[in-house]
């Protein structure tokens, strides 16, 4: 398959963007890395990190190397479904009810803490991630294009928290684990703010836009295109019956999650030059494509067994296609 000759200027253009990003945030290059490939496969993306990592400002500073329209909710305990969806609103002038859009109503969606909320707040984001629609009295309410959800939620702090249940972390294309900086790093932060960083101007730091909307578009129409040989569709499916079948799980991966692996692999394959997609490739993203996908069995877990390791061991024991 000859590759499109415009295919190397898109790759370009989203290249530049994290550039861009990284003006306003030191390292974290697999996270950015991360939240291209969900834009592209139009996913929804879970962050996980302590305090202090910088997830605001990746994903406001990603919204502004693309040009895109970004809003944060602060999920908590007394958040409602509608401070959320938007509601009806009774306007006493004309005697009737109108629809004010909520906060979702944008293309990138910061859910911050979103373990923070009761389930039933929780809920009524599934459907905003599954059909790109808000339905209020009767009435479904299209998304803008492209819509992700970027929610964020802290590993150490359990206090007044709701895990998320099973059937929403499906719903995440990717878990991308935003780890510390290495000392390098954290010196290139205060170094940075030294000299007048200001997290909340990143004009003033230089980020422009590099890329749009229409620019994902056609990136992901190009994606679309990428092939994928059958023996490569048999690994991606062996990989997610392996995990069904691990002694140290209780729930493997579903049938979504393998297309959720395909779609990565292949947008994945598209950001490294290439027209089909790879054994490689499929490793590469099988991580943060599954590792929210799986849940571990209770004596795993006490053992010290992790979902990192249980997939370590299904990648390496799973044959991988010639």
């Amino acid at each position: 398959m000859v590759e499109d000759p415009s295919s190397a200027a898109l790759r370009t253009a989203l290249g530049q963007v994290r550039s861009e990003v990284a003006k306003a945030v030191v390292g974290q290059d697999a996270a950015v890395t991360g939240l291209v490939i969900a834009l592209l496969c139009r996913g929804h993306v879970l962050l996980e990190g302590v305090p202090g990592v910088a997830k605001t400002l990746l994903v406001r500073s990603l919204s502004a190397a693309l040009a895109l329209d970004t809003k944060r909710v602060q999920f908590t305990p007394d958040l409602m479904p509608g401070d959320v969806t938007g509601s009806l609103v009774y306007d006493a002038r004309t005697a009737q009810f109108s629809f004010r859009e909520g906060p979702v109503f944008t293309n990138l969606l910061l859910a911050d803490e979103i373990n923070r909320t009761p389930p039933k707040t929780q809920a009524s984001l599934l459907e905003a991630m599954e059909e790109r629609q808000v339905s209020v009295d009767g009435l479904a309410r299209p998304l803008p294009d492209p819509f992700i959800v970027i929610a964020t939620q802290n590993p150490v702090e359990y206090e007044g928290t709701y895990p998320l249940p099973e059937a929403q972390l499906d719903r995440f294309l990717l878990k991308l684990l935003l780890p510390l900086p290495a000392q390098d790093e954290e010196v290139e932060v205060l170094a940075r703010h030294a000299a007048g960083f200001d997290p909340r101007d990143l004009a003033a730091a230089g980020l422009r836009p590099a890329a749009d909307a229409g620019v994902l578009a056609q990136a992901r129409a190009q994606v679309a295109r990428v092939q994928v040989s059958r023996d490569v569709l048999g690994y991606i499916t062996a990989v997610a019956r392996a995990t069904r079948q691990s002694p140290s799980l209780s729930l493997g991966v579903s049938p979504r999650g393998a297309t959720a692996l395909l779609a990565t692999s292949r947008a994945w394959a598209w950001l490294q030059g290439r027209t089909y997609v790879t054994p490689d490739d499929v490793k590469a993203l099988a991580h943060p494509t599954l590792r929210h996908r799986v849940a571990l069995r209770a004596e795993a877990e006490l053992e010290g067994v992790t979902a990192e390791s249980v997939l370590d061991s299904v990648l390496s024991a799973v044959p991988v296609p010639r």
